[in-house]
């Protein structure tokens, strides 16, 4: 049974603990509030700007002139797998879900006997995968000294992908990430970035314009500013999963402490009490004997 001195530094300690995790919290919270705006605010340029895409993708068809990026290669035997996660960790299972489902299309694509590359976004992602799909790696963008996740990191990221499709290293190119709902929910979500695959809105009819230069020139240009737009929709809505995630997780470990607090001090009273009550029966039993 452990002393009375034990049992108050523990109870001091994870006093310590809470303070530290509610601080976290209310961090966290400040900060999921402009995450989630900034996410929420890019959803509708995104979304037009893929369903402009998509009706330009929809009239090129599958015609030899169409772009590389839209036709692809041809074949899908190397896979560029891009798993978005964050640097810091105490965010509960945000990393965690994100990383089990890229483990999970590794083994597909590799059952399948498809060659794997992994290009790492966040160190916390790196790390687990590291553990066993080290040798598939190659390459990690490291976001620790950015305050802010900007469209020129995305920018650099799509600059990269890009080189490297061009340079023939891959055939198709997914990301990973998880897509905010709410404060408790954060959906992981793998998203195919390259060749582009954009869904046409319903009754859109692009035969009713007429586009200068042509559909294939717009395409070309356009298409390196989807990727890098795709990659910055999903670095905001990870920034803003985060956040969220972080904010539940140390909610959930501030209670916690409080129950264990609680817990303590029940134990450390009674421990007290069962003391004292020692102490009188030595007392009482020592002036019986005189």
């Amino acid at each position: 049974m452990p002393s009375l001195k034990d049992l108050k530094n523990r109870i001091s300690s994870v006093k310590s603990t809470r303070k530290i995790t509610k601080a976290m919290q209310m961090v966290a919270a400040a900060k999921l509030r402009r995450a989630q705006d900034a996410a929420e605010a890019s959803r509708p340029y995104a979304e037009r700007f893929n369903a402009v895409l998509g009706a330009l993708s929809a009239s090129v068809g599958g015609s030899d002139t169409a772009p590389r990026l839209l036709a692809g290669t041809g074949k899908d035997d190397v896979q560029m797998l891009v798993v978005m996660t964050s640097e810091k960790g105490l965010c509960g299972g945000f990393n965690t879900n994100i990383v089990k489902l890229a483990r999970t299309r590794i083994k597909e694509l590799l059952a399948a006997g498809k060659t794997v590359k992994i290009l790492t976004v966040g160190k916390k992602g790196r790390e687990q995968l590291k553990r066993d799909y080290a040798d598939l790696f190659v390459g990690h963008v490291d976001l620790t000294e950015v305050k802010k996740v900007g469209y020129v990191n995305a920018q650099e990221i799509a600059k990269d992908l890009l080189a490297k499709f061009d340079a023939g290293e891959f055939d198709v190119a997914t990301i990973f990430y998880a897509k905010f709902e709410n404060v408790v929910t954060q959906v992981p979500t793998a998203q195919q970035i390259i060749p582009a695959a954009y869904e046409v809105e319903e009754g859109a009819v692009s035969a009713l314009y007429d586009y200068e230069p042509s559909e294939e020139g717009i395409l070309a240009d356009l298409l390196p500013r989807g990727v890098a737009t795709q990659i910055f929709s999903a670095l905001l809505e990870n920034a803003a999963s985060e956040q969220g995630a972080r904010m539940s997780a140390m909610d959930n470990a501030t209670r916690n402490a409080g129950d264990m607090i609680d817990k303590l001090t029940i134990e450390y009273n009674r421990s007290r009490q069962a003391v004292i009550t020692n102490e009188l029966i030595e007392i009482i039993s020592g002036a019986e004997a005189l």
